[in-house]
C-alpha cells in the first residue's frame, strides 16, 4: 500500500470523477472524514477526505487488500457491512416463530 497526502480537495474531486465509486464510508457534513473507495483501471484507491486532519490517497496492491480495508473502515464508522445470508435466517427463524405461535390458537 502507498499513501500520498493531497492538500486541496480538488485534486481528490478530480479523481474521483475519473473512477469507478466502489464505496463511500463517513460523511463530512455529520464526521470530520470520509473515504471514498474506487477504482481506476487496475489501480484501487482510497481518497480521503478530512476537514480536521491530511487529506490523502491510498494505493492497494490488489483487490483483496482494498476489500479489507473498505471492511476495517465500515466497521471504525459504525456502518457495518449488510450481510444477506443473515438477513435470510432471521426471516426464516421469525416464520417459524409465527408457525408456531398459529398452532396455539387452534
Amino acid at each position: 500500500m502507498e499513501e500520498i497526502e493531497i492538500a486541496s480537495w480538488s485534486t481528490l474531486e478530480a479523481i474521483k470523477k475519473a473512477a469507478e465509486v466502489v464505496e463511500t464510508v463517513g460523511n463530512l457534513q455529520t464526521c470530520h472524514s470520509q473515504s471514498v473507495f474506487c477504482v481506476i483501471e487496475e489501480d484501487f484507491l482510497e481518497l480521503y477526505y478530512s476537514d480536521a486532519s491530511s487529506n490523502y490517497l491510498r494505493r492497494f496492491d490488489d483487490r483483496e487488500e482494498f476489500e479489507i480495508a473498505i471492511e476495517k473502515q465500515l466497521e471504525e464508522d459504525g456502518a457495518a457491512p449488510f450481510e444477506e445470508e443473515d438477513y435470510e435466517e432471521d426471516e426464516e427463524e421469525e416464520e417459524e416463530a409465527d408457525i408456531e405461535d398459529d398452532s396455539d390458537h387452534f
